[in-house]
C-alpha cells in the first residue's frame, strides 16, 4: 500500500520466506498422527480449534508428503504456524492502526462535512461477516465497501446531514444508516429523495 509504512529486514541470512494456506495440510498432519480424518462427533469450533493445534505439529515429512520436493524442504530451515484471525483481532484491525480502514472511511465522509460513526454492535457484526466469508483481514475492506457504496455517493448531496451513523442493521439488513440533521434531528434517506 503507498500510504503504509515500510518495515525494514535484513535479508543478508534469508534465502527463502515461503507463505501460503497449504490447504489439506492438517488431513496429512491427521493421518500420521493416526486421528479420525473422516467422522461425525465434533462441532465446527471444536474442529477449528483442532486444526489449528494440528498445525503446530506440522514437520518437514508432512511438507513432503503435500508435495513439496526434499531439495526445497530442506532450505526451509524455520517453519511457523499462524492461527486463524477472531472476531476480537479484526475488530481491532478495523479500528486501531493509524490508516485503518474505519478511519479512512471517516476521513473521507469528512470531507462532504459528515461525522461518520460505527456502532460497536456494526463492527463486530462486520468481524463475523469476515469469518464467516473466511477472508481473513483482506474480506473487511470489500465488506465495509459494500455497506457504504450506496451512502457514499449520496452523501454529497445531503446538505442537511451532519452525522451518519452505520447501525448492527446496515450491515446485517443492508438497511440505510442514521442520518442526523444539524439540530439532533433524525433524517430519512427515501424522504430526502422524495423531495429532491
Amino acid at each position: 500500500h503507498p500510504h503504509q509504512e515500510f518495515l525494514q529486514i535484513d535479508t543478508t541470512n534469508i534465502l527463502f520466506i515461503v507463505g501460503g494456506a497449504f490447504d489439506g495440510m492438517e488431513e496429512i498432519i491427521k493421518r500420521r498422527t493416526g486421528q479420525k480424518v473422516i467422522g461425525f462427533g465434533t462441532n465446527d469450533e471444536e474442529e477449528s480449534k483442532q486444526e489449528a493445534s494440528l498445525l503446530s505439529k506440522l514437520i518437514p515429512e508432512d511438507l513432503q508428503r503435500f508435495g513439496l520436493i526434499p531439495e526445497f524442504i530442506g532450505r526451509l530451515p524455520v517453519i511457523a504456524t499462524l492461527e486463524q484471525l477472531d472476531e476480537a483481532t479484526l475488530y481491532q484491525i478495523l479500528t486501531v492502526p493509524k490508516n485503518a480502514i474505519v478511519k479512512q472511511y471517516q476521513k473521507m465522509v469528512e470531507l462532504d462535512g459528515v461525522t461518520l460513526r460505527f456502532e460497536e454492535d456494526a463492527l463486530m457484526e462486520i468481524a463475523k461477516e469476515a469469518i464467516e466469508r473466511k477472508t481473513g483481514a483482506r474480506g473487511l475492506r470489500s465488506i465495509i465497501e459494500n455497506i457504504m457504496l450506496d451512502i457514499m455517493y449520496e452523501l454529497p448531496s445531503l446538505d442537511e446531514v451532519t452525522e451518519c451513523i452505520i447501525t448492527k442493521d446496515s450491515v446485517l439488513k443492508k438497511s440505510s444508516p442514521l442520518l442526523y440533521r444539524e439540530d439532533g434531528t433524525q433524517m430519512e434517506l427515501d424522504q430526502e429523495k422524495n423531495t429532491a
